[in-house]
């Protein structure tokens, strides 16, 4: 006779779980999917909090284990104390939405260990689902709505299994009640999401709305760019109408920097007079580029327009403005997910055409820094050819000395001393834009010609699934601006001298790959750029039709079911007509098949339904008498199952053939008792 192999770890353990106890089995059942909830959670919360829950959740996953007692309240005052105390140091304060959170999840984390009757269960699964809420707060992507989908699930699954106390049922008899629950659930869901009134942003807090996020910053110094280039997340999506331009014409404006301390490039903040300030000046030329943007949640006042855009962009619930430097800003912090429509001229020209009084602001450098950089300036400008030129010559300088003075354009540029242009120029000689683009603009102001530094986003890649130009956070870039008499601004990409190949979509930096994206582009390069591409699209949609479906598709959707002037008001009324007609369709179903089906019959087929799927064979037309004899001849005078069975048909039998007064009381009770019957095993 062969030898039975030895079980493995895994069905040991599996093994084991079958014999725990209930109350054991569903208690971790319960801790794991707390765990899952915070996970959504952890890049969100400071490490103390982290660390706090998990020792807690591990904690009563112990106790639980081993049987041993709840520790008493005084513990848990005390750590609730220490939390709060971290909470302030961290936070300086315990409102707001990120000490919010973090005290909700160091409270959700302490009442599982006050888990002693089923009303502090059900404390626990309200804390879980509103801690499973505030995960929107950072993020609505699609990939954090399928693991919330996943947690909520599971959440709902503890919530079915208390609710059934009697026996042991399985994980997986509740979790099938509770994907019901869910599906029936959906077309509410759906309903309330295309008919609630849209009133406002639903996410986001004002407290919060200037917390750092990934991103441009009001500031450059440098390696602030160099960091956003590991950075592969979506900053924003553009879609044009009709033929893109080429990738080297997306210059996305962003913040103008003008100040320069020594060390941070900073926005103008000039003491000028109104009247003496340069104004925008912005004259175009050519066709228009219609174009629509998906921008990303930034929480800074910024609008990303393509180099130039004349006309304000056509977007609800903000207003616009542009500053003579040409950014568009925002009359509040973008918070939520923006889209808009703008047009753009990549042919254009602005600012001043004559050396004008405030254009000094772009000569100014502080004293006491690059001092070699400076003895540069002299040099070039004792040049023959150079000292009777004007400022385009000097340009021409500049970026023809980029070009063959070994100069690189690197990812890894090291950390800057006191004098970065100096160090670009003659030490390191390599760089990455954002040292490019300062140490440039620094030469030419000490050569005494105006310029400035600009930042946004340059180029992007185009997701031919659904046409849209995907812009993300590591296309980051700086350029400069420079001032030509007669000609105005002049745009000046430095680093296009350097590399010509990062202007556009031919040598784009990427970050490093983790372990499934090497995997992939080992075995089929193509096949991870079809399922990066697929996915984006996925995403797009997802952001469009759900995360962008705001006030005014929710009108159009109604325009299109016919009502003429469509208003908020309108949305509610028609909400409340198909809430309360689904309620009378609920209640005639329920009064039509009372009398379609007697109850007592119901029950009757329940429990023969039941007894079938255990294998009792049940003829036809069987008495609640005859069927109790067969489960007991079949199963045994001993099994529980059976003798619950049998004590329950027989209370079945007695409500038909001797009627007391309460008939339907009692029925209802015979349906809940069935269902408290334990599942065999």
């Amino acid at each position: 006779m062969a030898r039975q192999a030895p079980p493995t770890r895994l069905q040991g353990l599996l093994q084991v779980m079958q014999h725990w106890p209930r109350d054991t089995r569903d208690t971790l059942f319960m801790l794991a999917v707390i765990a899952w909830v915070l996970l959504l959670q952890v890049s969100h919360l400071p490490l103390w909090c982290s660390l706090t829950a998990a020792a807690v959740l591990l904690w009563r996953a112990g106790l639980t284990l081993t049987g041993r007692p709840l520790p008493s309240r005084w513990w848990l005052l005390l750590v609730l104390g220490l939390a709060l105390a971290a909470t302030l140091l961290t936070y300086r304060t315990v409102l707001g939405r990120d000490a919010g959170v973090t005290l909700t999840v160091v409270l959700l984390t302490l009442k599982t260990l006050e888990l002693r009757a089923r009303r502090d269960a059900f404390v626990v699964f309200f804390l879980s689902f509103f801690t499973l809420l505030t995960t929107f707060f950072y993020s609505q992507s699609l990939l954090t709505a399928l693991a919330m989908l996943l947690a909520l699930l599971g959440l709902l699954t503890a919530l079915v299994n208390a609710h059934l106390p009697v026996g042991k049922p399985t994980l997986l008899q509740s979790a099938r009640i509770a994907g019901g629950m869910a599906l029936l659930g959906a077309p509410i869901m759906a309903v309330l999401f295309m008919l609630f009134p849209r009133v406002g942003p639903l996410w986001g807090l004002p407290a919060d709305a200037m917390s750092g996020r990934s991103g441009l910053s009001a500031t450059m110094e440098v390696g602030n760019v160099a960091q956003l280039a590991l950075d592969s997340s979506i900053a924003m999506r553009v879609r044009f109408e009709g033929t893109a331009p080429p990738a080297s014409s997306l210059y996305f404006r962003g913040p103008v920097l003008s100040t320069f301390d020594g060390r941070a490039w900073r926005a103008l903040r000039s003491d000028f007079p109104p009247g003496m300030q340069l104004g925008a000046d912005l004259q175009v030329r050519g066709a228009a580029v219609r174009y629509e943007v998906t921008l990303e949640p930034s929480y800074r006042p910024w609008l990303l327009l393509l180099d130039a855009s004349p006309e304000a962009p056509v977007l609800k619930g903000l207003r616009a403005g542009m500053t003579p430097e040409l950014q568009w800003l925002t009359d509040r912090p973008v918070t939520d997910l923006l889209r808009y429509r703008a047009e753009a001229y990549t042919d254009f020209r602005h600012g001043p055409s004559r050396l004008l009084t405030g254009l000094q602001d772009y000569l100014t450098l502080p004293p006491g820094f690059n001092p070699r950089t400076l003895a540069l300036a002299a040099q070039m400008l004792r040049q023959p050819e150079l000292r009777q030129g004007d400022g385009a010559s000097l340009v021409a300088a500049v970026l023809q000395r980029l070009r063959s003075g070994g100069y690189t354009y690197t990812l890894s540029p090291g950390v800057s001393g006191q004098h970065s242009a100096d160090e670009f120029w003659f030490d390191g000689k390599q760089g990455f834009c954002e040292h490019i683009a300062s140490s440039f603009v620094i030469l030419m102001r000490a050569m005494d010609v105006p310029a400035r530094v600009v930042t946004g986003y340059q180029g992007g890649e185009r997701n031919p699934v659904d046409d849209f130009w995907v812009v993300r956070q590591r296309d980051a870039h700086a350029w400069a601006e420079v001032w030509l008499a007669g000609r105005g601004w002049v745009r000046i990409d430095p680093t296009a001298a350097v590399a010509p190949g990062r202007i556009g979509t031919l040598e784009r930096l990427e970050a490093p790959e983790n372990a499934i994206a090497t995997a992939l582009t080992a075995v089929s390069p193509q096949l991870r750029l079809t399922l990066r591409m697929l996915w984006d699209a996925t995403n797009n949609r997802w952001n469009q039709w759900v995360l962008n479906y705001g006030q005014d598709r929710q009108l159009n959707l109604l325009r299109n079911l016919g009502f003429n002037a469509p208003s908020w008001e309108t949305a509610s009324y028609l909400l409340i007509a198909i809430v309360v007609l689904a309620s009378l369709v609920g209640v005639a179903w329920i009064l039509w098949d009372g009398r379609r089906q007697d109850p007592w019959l119901r029950l009757l087929a329940r429990a023969a339904a039941r007894l079938a799927k255990r294998g009792v064979p049940l003829p036809p037309q069987c008495t609640p008498r005859e069927m109790a004899r067969l489960t007991l001849a079949q199963l045994g005078d001993s099994n529980a199952f059976a003798l619950a069975m049998r004590d329950w048909l027989l209370r079945l039998e007695a409500q038909r053939y001797a009627p007391t007064r309460g008939a339907r009381e009692r029925l209802v009770t015979l349906g809940r008792d069935l269902q408290r019957i334990p599942q065999p095993t």
